[in-house]
């Protein structure tokens, strides 16, 4: 039983939702692996036993996350031969080679230290164990950089020719820094460290609503909100760069995730703008309604007041990538970046204001259950970011040279439903141990052991330094109720 449509659709959903789950993990991984890097370092800088407990925590966190994204990553590339067979061999030559070299110079490069990183402990000197960090939080970038190489090759395919059914590499300079990837990197790359700063201030935020050692994870939730007034707005500047690189370079995507569908030019007229909602009608090539601000697409696209606005009326119908997807999931994703960066700014006023203590937060609760909730907010931004990416570039699978139907395997329909149902259940089962076991790291808490003594130069371990005020660890201080 075989229907070429449906098997296309099974083949896309498959993979969407088998991305969609990975993705979880490895933009966490980054964050967290750079934010250890930087406790350690503060260890080390001030032998305060605070800072090497913290450190220890959140590595606890960082190894259940590491390991699910392991898992679903070795279920993504299985999912590209068994889902995608004529483009895995197609872009074989490129594609491949790529992910040989994610493998061999950052996965394998990554391997060789993370034992050390969380065995290493009392075991190599603390300066080497920093070292240790330092190059597992670098191959996470490395894995990260050839990841973001392969994906935007696939949306803006430079460096190649096709020759029979094979994509073969004439430069590999232009291939592997092809025009999409000089902006999708670095907001992939800011994305991963907002993701591991708001997760670190949401943990931490809980521990200080819950009062549980409230002045030692007040370092924390301090340290990450207070970078985040500079990752969260660096952010919202990259993607402005990113979105009007793809307005260059795939202006039928750009069209897409606008919900535009008449070319004109933005000089103030009727239907002349942005859309903050509407609801896209493909069959009728317009939208069925929309509320819109007059130039503010023009201003976007290129920062200019008026400008050309390329439509979808300029592709033919068979080359429209779907609109509902990426014009919902874009707004979306702005939305929550712009949110995020306002929570940072309020924890900078708070700060700025001397406001910044565990008494003075825990009378603040809402502002702690905001930060709590807005752990979740950067997965939701890199998932309807990374759906945008994704739907845009259809009916796409190699922009322009290689389209969706052309590179899915030839399976029968009970076959494509089988492999569903398996990566569906493993990828959920995955999901629910990782936050089972976040939840149980959360609940233990800091270990109290005593940092590692061996090649300790500087002033000597002790306890935790004696808190701001009494009032903080008094048994007498009630935490406020939800």
């Amino acid at each position: 039983m075989t229907d070429p449509t449906l098997m296309v659709d099974l083949a896309r959903l498959d993979f969407a939702w088998i991305t969609t789950m990975h993705i979880l993990y490895p933009p966490l991984t980054i964050g967290l692996a750079v934010f250890l890097f930087f406790a350690e370092l503060r260890w080390l800088n001030t032998r305060d036993e605070g800072w090497y407990r913290l450190t220890r925590f959140f590595e606890r966190l960082f190894v259940i996350n590491f390991g699910a994204g392991v898992a679903t990553g070795v279920t993504m590339e299985m999912a590209f031969g068994i889902l995608f067979g004529p483009f895995s061999q197609a872009a074989g030559p490129f594609f491949g080679n790529i992910l040989g070299y994610e493998t061999i110079t950052a996965f394998m490069y990554e391997a060789g230290f993370i034992g050390l990183m969380i065995f290493g402990w009392g075991k190599i000197g603390p300066k080497m164990h920093l070292f240790a960090t330092f190059n597992v939080a670098f191959s996470s970038i490395l894995s990260a950089f050839w990841i973001m190489v392969a994906n935007s090759w696939m949306q803006t395919p430079t460096g190649v020719h096709l020759e029979r059914g094979l994509f073969l590499v004439d430069d590999w300079t232009a291939a592997i820094f092809n025009p999409n990837f000089l902006t999708a990197f670095p907001h992939m790359l800011v994305a991963s460290l907002e993701i591991g700063l708001f997760f670190v201030a949401g943990v931490s935020a809980w521990m200080v609503y819950r009062n549980r050692q409230g002045p030692l994870f007040l370092r924390t939730l301090t340290a990450s909100l207070m970078a985040l007034v500079i990752v969260a707005p660096l952010q919202i500047a990259i993607g402005d760069s990113l979105g009007r690189s793809v307005a260059r370079h795939d202006p039928a995507a750009l069209a897409a995730m606008e919900g535009h569908w008449h070319t004109y030019r933005a000089d103030g007229s009727p239907n002349t703008n942005w859309n903050v909602v509407a609801w896209p009608d493909p069959d009728q090539g317009t939208n069925a309604f929309e509320i819109g601000i007059p130039h503010v697409l023009s201003l976007l696209e290129d920062h200019r007041w008026t400008s050309v606005v390329p439509g979808l009326d300029r592709f033919a119908p068979e080359d429209r990538p779907p609109v509902v997807i990426p014009f919902y999931s874009f707004r979306i994703m702005v939305a929550t970046g712009f949110a995020l960066f306002f929570i940072a700014l309020w924890a900078l006023v708070l700060k700025w204001r001397g406001r910044f203590s565990v008494a003075a937060l825990q009378q603040r609760p809402w502002f702690l259950r905001l930060v709590i909730l807005s752990a979740l907010l950067p997965f939701i931004a890199v998932w309807t970011g990374w759906w945008t990416r994704e739907v845009a570039r259809q009916p796409w699978l190699i922009h322009g040279l290689m389209r969706t139907s052309e590179g899915v395997s030839q399976m029968s329909i009970p076959a494509e439903i089988l492999w569903f149902i398996g990566f569906f259940l493993f990828d959920l089962i995955v999901w629910l141990g990782t936050w089972y076991f976040f939840g149980k790291v959360v609940r233990h808490g800091p270990e109290e052991g005593e940092a590692p003594r061996n090649d300790a130069p500087g002033m000597p371990l002790g306890t935790l330094p004696k808190p701001e005020s009494d009032a903080e660890t008094s048994p007498t201080f009630i935490r406020p109720t939800a």
